[in-house]
């Protein structure tokens, strides 16, 4: 048996689904969350892949490290830490 993805439990459970996006929705606009965002249009922007329709990801494989195009499947599988949100 396959094991389930995160993103299979969250087109399964609508509920959890919401909740997820509003946490990511405060998140991104904490100091923090802006930051890495701001990061990650610039890798994309230098790589040349931001709004090219390519289909690839840069993915940022560590501090200082100028990056890589990857498939969105390889580079979002990648496991994470949780995030924490200070109230």
């Amino acid at each position: 048996m396959r094991k389930q993805s995160t993103s299979d439990y969250y087109k399964s459970n609508p509920r959890a689904r919401k909740k997820r996006l509003r946490q990511q929705a405060r998140y991104n606009k904490t100091p923090k969350g802006l930051k890495i965002r701001v990061a990650a249009n610039k890798l994309n922007r230098t790589l040349g892949t931001y709004g090219n329709g390519d289909g690839k990801d840069a993915a940022h494989t560590g501090n200082g490290n100028k990056g890589k195009l990857q498939d969105p499947s390889v580079n979002r599988r990648r496991g994470r830490r949780k995030l924490h949100i200070r109230k």
